[in-house]
């Protein structure tokens, strides 16, 4: 039953990108670079079947060591882009490669049935929580559950002033390495470096991501 179970799951279609590069200000003398990362599927496992969210190269290896210990070493996990110690802000092929090594790292994640039975990776692809949070939420220790802070990611529309709190609630983390909350309007000045290369299919995604978002915020 479970390698029918797990055959099915790997019939099913997710397709994932990791894009447009930014630079993010934490204040004058500190910058780092996140991706957005695209997901698009039809499998049960995920509780949205479109989503964008933005992450940077210190979450992904937070990612991968949290999904090596869940898995308990079953799972040889892919690897990284190593780190570079000469990487440069300002050097887009640079850029362009770190980008290029995430997208297959992720390709890879979601494609083992296992490892998308793992909280984390959910929160990770399809919520704006930061790592600490993310940790907190999988471990039921916060107030809300891993469906709900995936189903509040993109949300533009809030019913009360309230629920706006609770969102930003949910988005800000004071224990990160940065001290942005990730809301649906970021107060960090950010600056775009450099425009996705991906081929005219990824940015006809791009469009039906934010359709589709926008669509089903507006029916809240």
């Amino acid at each position: 039953m479970r390698e029918e179970s797990d055959s099915a799951v790997s019939q099913q279609i997710v397709s994932v990108w990791v894009r447009d590069p930014r630079i993010r200000k934490n204040d004058f003398w500190h910058a780092y670079i996140d991706y957005e990362i695209c997901l698009h599927t039809d499998s049960v496992c995920f509780t949205k079947k479109i989503s964008s969210v933005r992450r940077r190269y210190s979450e992904f290896v937070w990612l991968r060591q949290k999904l090596q210990a869940n898995s308990m070493l079953m799972v040889q996990l892919p690897a990284l882009p190593p780190k570079n110690p000469f990487f440069s802000l300002n050097n887009a092929q640079q850029i362009t490669e770190r980008m290029k090594g995430l997208q297959r790292f992720l390709e890879k994640i979601v494609q083992n049935p296992l490892l998308l039975s793992d909280s984390c990776l959910h929160l990770f692809l399809q919520s704006q929580l930061s790592v600490s949070k993310i940790q907190a939420c999988a471990a039921g220790r916060t107030h809300y559950s891993v469906a709900q802070a995936v189903k509040s990611c993109g949300l533009r529309r809030f019913h009360s002033e309230e629920d706006l709190q609770k969102d930003l609630s949910m988005s800000c983390d004071s224990d990160s390495d940065s001290s942005e909350c990730r809301d649906p309007e970021p107060r960090i000045k950010d600056l775009t470096i450099i425009k996705s290369q991906s081929a005219g299919l990824l940015d006809l995604m791009g469009s039906s991501q934010e359709e589709s978002l926008s669509s089903s915020s507006g029916s809240t």
